[in-house]
């Protein structure tokens, strides 16, 4: 029985999303207000510093990755207060998500998989989707690194990192479809120049509607 789940990341593009049946994971904050979310994955210090802070409130249940572990060990009170939010801890990093310079530091690894790659690799790895629709993940085919969540926390958008980072998340998406040659992974986008080579398992959207609306 198929498994979808559709995956609404924070770049330009996530706009594509309309709502649809099947499991909805968001990434950090959604641009918009998204029904029924599964969870919403988080993988950053950043983001739960802001959360401690009462600058960001973030609703719903949550997934959380490594980064986000160690702060609850760090800031009990935190933990006590939210646990009730956490749904699960995914402290999966992936071989090809390490720096070839780097091979052994993995808090560099943990650097490169980015909330987006944590959110795909949870929805193959841990919910067994035959199926992940993809939107909002624009670095993957322009050289936009926008994103909602700069609207509220600071982040480097310089030209050496910005090319630094789309080279790198770039390599680790390729990884993940690779990784998982059984799962059909649907990429919407406003035109399908995907500036990496993938294979029949990826496909790219352009149109308006592809599946049913709940």
């Amino acid at each position: 029985m198929s498994k979808i789940v559709h995956v609404i990341g924070n770049g330009d593009q996530a706009i594509r999303y309309k709502p649809a049946k099947g499991i909805k994971l968001t990434c950090n904050l959604p641009p918009f207000a998204v029904d029924n979310v599964y969870a919403t994955c988080m993988v950053d210090f950043k983001m739960m510093k802001a959360i401690t802070e009462g600058s960001v409130t973030v609703p719903g249940e949550w997934v959380l990755g490594f980064r986000p572990k160690k702060w609850t060990e760090m800031r009990p009170d935190f933990y006590m207060k939210h646990a009730p939010q956490i749904k699960q801890f995914y402290l999966v990093v992936p071989k090809y998500a390490y720096d070839p310079q780097q091979p052994d530091n993995i808090g560099v690894a943990y650097t490169n998989f980015n909330c987006g790659h944590f959110a795909v690799h949870y929805s193959c790895a841990h919910l067994k989707a035959s199926e992940v629709h993809m939107y909002g993940f624009d670095s993957l085919f322009d050289p936009n690194m926008r994103s909602y969540t700069d609207t509220f926390l600071t982040s480097d958008r310089g030209d050496t990192n910005n090319f630094r980072l789309t080279n790198t998340w770039r390599r680790v998406w390729k990884g993940i479809f690779d990784e998982f040659p059984q799962t059909k992974f649907v990429l919407h986008h406003k035109h399908d120049k995907i500036k990496i080579s993938v294979k029949e398992n990826v496909e790219i959207y352009t149109g308006k509607v592809l599946y049913p609306t709940s």
